[in-house]
């Protein structure tokens, strides 16, 4: 679960592995084994992992199924911005 879900918010950001690599200061390999489940990111790095896709742990670890976006430090208005595209891709969706 844990590598899908790595996979999938690294190409939901149009990054290469080696794109994730270099923002985590890590090996590409590391990443490729992470996403093929060959090995588990360390606690630290799995708080990394959040903090870059702005998604919580529980959601990359298959605790939770819905991705929630940290919109702390974000102005209101930036937040209303934001609310308002996604009910738009709601919509379209």
């Amino acid at each position: 679960m844990l590598g899908e879900r790595i996979h999938e918010l690294r190409l939901g950001c149009g990054w290469n592995q080696v794109d994730l690599a270099k923002r985590l200061n890590v090996a590409k390999q590391t990443v490729s084994n992470w996403e093929n489940d060959n090995i588990q990111p360390s606690i630290e790095m799995l708080i990394k992992i959040s903090k870059i896709f702005c998604v919580s742990t529980d959601y990359l670890l298959g605790i939770d199924d819905i991705p929630r976006l940290d919109v702390s430090g974000l102005d209101t208005e930036t937040v209303a911005h934001l609310s308002v595209l996604i009910n738009d891709f709601r919509k379209k969706g």
